[in-house]
C-alpha cells in the first residue's frame, strides 16, 4: 500500500501528563505555530494527574491517566505525542495502541543530532535531572549529551507571567554553552516550549523544543505508513 500523501490532512494529539490545562492550551499553540497545511493538532489534558511532572514520583502518578488518554486518542488520531520532556509512559503507550507514538524528549535529542551537534539540556529542578539522564541512556545516545542541567525553575513558574523563569532558564543554557561545549540546548520541559526561538537568538545556538522537534516527526511518521482509511471524528 502507498504511504499517506503529503497533501492528506495528519491529525496530531497532544497528550500533557500533567493537570495543568494552560500548559496544554500553551503547548497546542506552540504545536500550531509550526505545522504545515494540512496538520490539525488536538490537546489533552490528564484532570487526575498532578498538576505538574517532576521528578519519578509525579511520572508514576500520571502513567494511568497518560495511558488511557492516548488509548482514547488513538481512535481518531494520526499520531499521539506525549508532551512532558520526560517521555511519560512512551514505551507502555507505543504497545498499547497502532498509531506512532512520540515523546517530546526524544524528539528533541534526535533534533539536536541531525543538526550535527552535541547537545546539553536545561530542565527545570534537580529532580528531574536522573529521569531525563537514563532516558537520554535508554535510547543510545549517552555520547551525544553533554550534560543535562536543572535551572532551579518549578514547572509551574513557567505558567506565571512575570516569574524570573526565563532568566533562570537563559543563564543555564549560557553555562552550558561556556562550561559544556554543547552546540545545541534542549528544553526539558514542555511548559518552555514559547522560549525556544527568543532563547536561540540570545545565545547564537540551536535551541530546541520537543513539542516542534516531536510535530516534524509525527508528521513525517505518519505520511511514512501504509495508507489507512481515514478515522472519524470523535466528540
Amino acid at each position: 500500500m502507498l504511504a499517506k500523501a503529503w497533501c492528506e490532512r495528519v491529525r496530531l494529539v497532544f497528550v500533557n501528563p500533567n493537570s495543568t490545562v494552560s500548559m496544554t492550551d500553551k503547548i497546542v499553540a506552540a504545536a500550531r505555530a509550526v505545522v504545515g497545511p494540512g496538520i490539525t493538532v488536538e490537546g489533552r489534558t490528564c484532570a487526575d494527574s498532578p498538576p505538574s511532572i517532576q521528578g519519578r514520583a509525579d511520572g508514576d502518578a500520571a502513567l494511568p491517566h497518560v495511558l488511557a488518554q492516548i488509548r482514547k486518542a488513538a481512535k481518531t488520531a494520526d499520531a499521539c505525542i506525549i508532551a512532558c520532556f520526560d517521555d511519560t509512559g512512551l514505551a507502555q503507550a507505543r504497545a498499547a495502541v497502532d498509531v506512532p507514538v512520540i515523546g517530546i524528549g526524544q524528539a528533541s535529542f534526535h533534533a539536536a543530532i541531525l543538526q550535527g551537534h552535541k547537545f546539553s539540556v536545561v530542565t527545570t529542578l534537580a529532580v528531574s535531572v536522573p529521569v531525563i539522564t537514563d532516558n537520554i541512556a535508554a535510547y543510545g545516545l549517552a555520547n551525544h549529551c553533554c550534560r543535562v542541567r536543572a535551572s532551579d525553575v518549578p514547572v509551574l513558574d513557567l505558567e506565571q507571567p512575570g516569574s524570573a523563569a526565563r532568566d533562570k532558564v537563559s543563564a543555564e543554557i549560557s553555562h552550558a554553552i561556556a562550561q559544556d561545549g554543547a552546540g545545541a540546548i534542549v528544553l526539558g520541559c514542555a511548559g518552555m516550549a514559547d522560549l525556544a526561538a527568543e532563547l536561540s537568538a540570545t545565545h547564537g545556538v540551536p535551541v530546541i523544543d520537543g513539542v516542534a522537534a516531536a510535530c516534524g516527526f509525527a508528521a513525517a511518521l505518519v505520511r511514512l505508513q501504509p495508507t489507512k482509511e481515514d478515522k472519524p471524528n470523535e466528540p
